[in-house]
């Protein structure tokens, strides 16, 4: 594929990933509602509890969720304690308690601010916001004093589990950054000591976060309402870290990325499924494709995957046909509306460039140039330019 078509399809994925974004009045809401949470839990607790983000909004991965769903921004409430001073029985219900509290007491006082539910899930609380388009899950945690090689270890409830289970957000959150230059040096390390730790606010993604929103995107596209046998986020984001090797063309890294994930799946010594955790050995992500009832879920994965690897591949067969070919191909994989607007904003942006320019050359500023040969022409469809 030359350089100029996939050029073309990084931006009209790179547009597209920007419009599944989540908006910043939402996003603006969430983080105000977690904050309020937050500080209602650290309040009540006292020194010895601190609050901070995990999952997608830590790490800029967030997208439009499916129809019927909402965003969620998960929020870990982290106990300083020893594993032999409490259960997870004990520790769930306590923060249970606060947090039918803080729903009653918003009921009371703030009824416009009331979370719209609450409810109990296997491994959190729930708080949704369904007016608002998101939902709040408080993960109730301990330390995990066992892990030696990172202070970030937790260890979470599940009410259907008796052993403690594993996790370590910060930390994968700093393994999934060390994965890309890019993202290295576009963000600055973010200390918890503070009760509340604040939500990253990412108004630049990285080749790599781009990445991820995209698999995601297709992934949510091709299960549809199949939710439950639908791969984790995590799962993806996990194995297309590892794949990416430092692309910064959007389109490379997931004609590369797409061919060698599933290459770091591996089995353990009794045939099990293994995708760990780069930053806690005892959080396996593929731990549900080892058990009977939920075992199809690996096919169900690869079958995914091998339908992505054939779509990318049809896409990028029409890379001499021209920008309005590639739209409606894109359009026939993806969500078409979505890939349309994505080329509009790209014809309206590449209009104000080159407007610009001009205006700047008019003024006797010499020496301009356009980066790469993606904006020398203005993307057209059916015959007229994109606006």
């Amino acid at each position: 594929m030359t350089d100029d078509s996939l050029d073309a399809l990084s931006e009209l994925l790179s547009g597209s990933a920007d419009l599944l974004d989540i908006p910043p009045e939402t996003r603006d809401a969430a983080v105000t509602k977690y904050q309020d949470v937050g500080s209602y839990l650290a309040d009540t607790g006292g020194e010895d509890w601190s609050i901070y983000p995990q999952g997608s909004f830590l790490i800029g991965t967030v997208i439009r969720p499916p129809t019927a769903c909402e965003y969620d921004i998960d929020l870990v409430c982290r106990h300083l304690v020893e594993k032999n001073s409490t259960t997870q029985i004990k520790l769930k219900e306590r923060v249970g308690s606060w947090l039918a509290e803080y729903h009653e007491f918003k009921l009371a006082t703030e009824a416009d601010e009331a979370p719209d539910d609450f409810s109990e899930k296997r491994r959190c609380w729930t708080l949704s916001y369904e007016r608002l388009g998101f939902h709040l899950d408080v993960l109730p945690c301990i330390p995990d004093a066992e892990l030696e090689t990172s202070p970030h270890g937790i260890l979470l409830t599940d009410t259907e589990l008796r052993p403690w289970q594993h996790g370590n957000p910060t930390g994968y959150a700093m393994w999934f950054r060390n994965r890309s230059e890019e993202m290295q040096t576009k963000i600055a390390k973010r200390a918890l000591e503070e009760n509340v730790a604040d939500v990253p606010n990412w108004t630049v993604r990285s080749t790599l976060q781009r990445l991820v929103q995209v698999l995601k995107w297709h992934c949510y596209l091709h299960f549809g309402e199949d939710v439950d046998d639908r791969p984790p986020s995590i799962l993806i984001t996990t194995l297309a870290a590892h794949a990416y090797q430092g692309q910064s063309n959007l389109a490379q890294a997931l004609l590369s990325v797409t061919q060698d994930m599933d290459s770091y799946i591996e089995k353990d010594a009794n045939g099990n499924y293994e995708v760990i955790n780069p930053a806690h050995p005892k959080e396996n992500f593929t731990d549900k494709w080892n058990e009977a009832d939920t075992a199809h879920r690996q096919g169900k994965f690869r079958s995914w995957l091998d339908i992505a690897r054939r779509d990318l591949e049809l896409v990028y067969q029409r890379q001499g046909d021209g920008i309005p070919a590639l739209v409606d191909r894109l359009g026939e994989v993806f969500e078409r509306d979505v890939i349309v607007k994505s080329a509009e904003n790209w014809g309206a942006s590449v209009r104000t460039t080159t407007s610009n320019k001009k205006l700047m050359v008019a003024r006797g500023v010499a020496g301009l140039t356009t980066a790469g040969s993606r904006t020398a022409t203005l993307p057209t469809f059916y015959g007229r330019a994109y606006h």
